[in-house]
């Protein structure tokens, strides 16, 4: 089969490489239907993730159709269309038996494209299948179920529900890059006070502003007084979640948050970020970081079947998946081509 493999930082292959087998009697072999790919990709390219390893196949989101099923996976079978989740879960784990799936210590958490190959090629292995995959309901398009394999669920638990967003907040999401504008989206549904995007890209922020954002910032402006007068009483917003992943970032965060405010780290840093506790700890103000655990995927998936929740217009470009190169190369530039997410699809 064909799949995309790393070979360092700023090196990757789009070729042949053997085709998965199953290994152990919990995997499941997936074909893939439909992938994307994330911006965690391109932190393992850029050497941010050294645990990463020469050859392995990156990608952790697809929809796809089990081909094969190891003696004790039960609740698929051959011909299921399936969603494979960013996060594998072997479900026994102290961590597992919590719904902290992210954080599996039975071999599972954040490992396809990884730790183990991943989900851009033409097929994928899937341990811990029936903790691991999603049944796709029916009318849920290929490309809609995509965006729940990671950016959903992750700016929805991450984001959303450990910031604590609730009705009235003011809510400001920095970045409004996909996992920005899946925080846009599932903030909604707490109905906060106001939403505002921040972000240096114009295209982004409308983008930001057709996902239901009330106001949006160009982060090059003064942004920490215009935040400020945005909220009821000047003192600044409830609720930050950043999206972006670099210092700067989350250092706009802690400064933009209300005294008694919440800060939700959701992007991935490559490079430290100071916290200024010397400001932060008269204020009381909750910092809090975390890896999705994928619980929230079920209710998503129902919502979406229920077309009570929109995701249009977060892919911007598609590609046949022998495109893998050329998708890299739009999704890694967004600056130029507009893209917010990708998605490729089997042809």
């Amino acid at each position: 089969m064909k799949a995309l493999t790393y070979h360092g930082p700023g090196r990757r292959t789009w070729g042949e490489v053997p085709d998965p087998v199953v290994r152990d009697p919990e995997d499941a072999i997936v074909r893939v239907d439909a992938v994307t790919i994330c911006g965690t990709d391109l932190h393992i390219l850029g050497g941010d993730v050294p645990e990463v390893t020469d050859g392995r196949i990156l990608g952790h989101e697809a929809v796809g159709t089990v081909v094969t099923v190891g003696a004790a996976v039960h609740s698929f079978a051959p011909g299921d269309r399936v969603l494979v989740s960013c996060i594998s879960a072997c479900g026994r784990c102290p961590y597992c038996r919590q719904g902290a799936y992210g954080q599996c210590r039975g071999g599972g958490g954040w490992i396809l494209g990884h730790l183990v190959d991943g989900t851009q090629a033409e097929y994928v292995r899937t341990p811990f299948a029936d903790n691991s995959l999603h049944r796709l309901p029916e009318g849920v398009t290929d490309e809609t179920a995509l965006l729940l394999a990671d950016i959903l669920p992750t700016a929805f638990e991450v984001g959303v529900r450990n910031a604590r967003v609730g009705p009235g907040d003011t809510v400001v999401i920095v970045g409004a890059g996909p996992i920005g504008l899946a925080a846009v989206t599932t903030a909604r549904l707490y109905s906060p006070g106001r939403i505002v995007a921040v972000d240096l890209a114009r295209s982004r922020l409308d983008a930001a502003a057709r996902a239901g954002a009330d106001e949006v910032l160009m982060a090059a402006d003064d942004v920490d007084a215009a935040i400020r007068a945005l909220s009821p009483d000047g003192l600044g917003a409830d609720v930050a979640i950043e999206a972006v992943g670099v210092p700067e970032t989350f250092e706009l965060c802690t400064r933009v948050v209300r005294p008694g405010g919440r800060v939700a780290n959701v992007g991935v840093h490559g490079r430290p970020a100071t916290l200024h506790l010397e400001e932060l700890w008269i204020r009381n103000v909750t910092i809090t970081t975390g890896l999705v655990d994928t619980g929230t995927t079920p209710l998503l998936l129902d919502m979406l079947a229920a077309g009570r929740l929109d995701v249009s217009g977060l892919v911007t470009h598609r590609f046949g998946l022998d495109e893998m190169q050329d998708a890299y190369d739009v999704f890694a530039d967004p600056g130029t081509t507009g893209a917010l997410k990708v998605a490729l699809f089997r042809t």
